[in-house]
């Protein structure tokens, strides 16, 4: 019943990101961009946050995210890219087990709104001469995460005073938990291709995970899984004049 009731959750918000995806492909002038030197693209992704935390959790959450990124020329076949990847999830807060877990609507306290910002060097190569590339990349990121009480709970019944009912000190320690001990910190690595689909633009694909490296100092004790994440998108280019 729980895996129903992600998917009911999920299915609305993939077809939200898809609608809005159609509407920067429609209303975005594609002169507005130059050819090589600078690039950008508008992305859409499905974003797979794995967790391990016992029978009694809601499913790890798969989310539909929006994004865009930016890319300058540097040298050869390297560029530098920005890249802005944007999510929306629920999470409560286990006092037990003293870290926040993603979590569905019935169960939320906070809602999160997650800034993944990355700045990674990328290897843009070729195949043959039709507008073909295969893309690797790595760099720094962060998840920028905005910690806020989740709509529809601010009744004053609501606030207990206990952490384990209260979501008001729940949201607080969810807000605590993400920015302390650099938990924002999550180097990405991906690859991915583009192929033309007219003269105007490229349709490209990528694969990323990011790495929960702030592990190496703090939640040694937590499964091993927590705290990775992985991604698959697409991603729209405008194409050089």
């Amino acid at each position: 019943m729980r895996y129903i009731e992600n998917m009911n959750y999920f299915l609305p918000r993939l077809k939200q990101a898809a609608v809005l995806l159609l509407f920067f492909l429609i209303f975005i002038p594609v002169n507005s961009v130059s050819a090589d030197p600078l690039q950008w693209s508008i992305t859409g992704n499905i974003l797979y946050f794995p967790a391990d935390n016992g029978v009694d959790s809601d499913p790890a959450p798969i989310l539909p995210s929006l994004g865009g990124a930016l890319s300058f020329k540097l040298t050869g076949p390297l560029r530098l890219e920005f890249t802005e990847d944007i999510y929306l999830t629920n999470y409560e807060y286990n006092s037990e087990l003293g870290y926040p877990m993603a979590c569905n609507p019935e169960n939320r306290s906070a809602l999160v709104i997650g800034l993944i910002t990355g700045i990674q060097v990328m290897g843009n190569f070729p195949l043959g001469n039709k507008g073909t590339a295969f893309r690797v990349y790595a760099g720094p990121a962060a998840d920028l995460r905005i910690v806020a009480l989740a709509v529809g709970l601010n009744h004053p019944d609501d606030f207990t005073g206990d952490i384990k009912t209260d979501p008001q000190l729940q949201t607080d320690a969810i807000r605590d938990h993400f920015w302390s001990d650099a938990r924002w910190f999550m180097p990405v690595a991906g690859l991915g291709m583009d192929f033309p689909i007219n003269e105007k633009f490229l349709l490209g694909f990528d694969l990323r995970v990011w790495f929960p490296v702030y592990k190496a100092w703090t939640d040694k004790d937590l499964p091993a899984i927590n705290g990775w994440r992985f991604g698959a998108g697409i991603r729209i280019t405008p194409r050089s004049n």
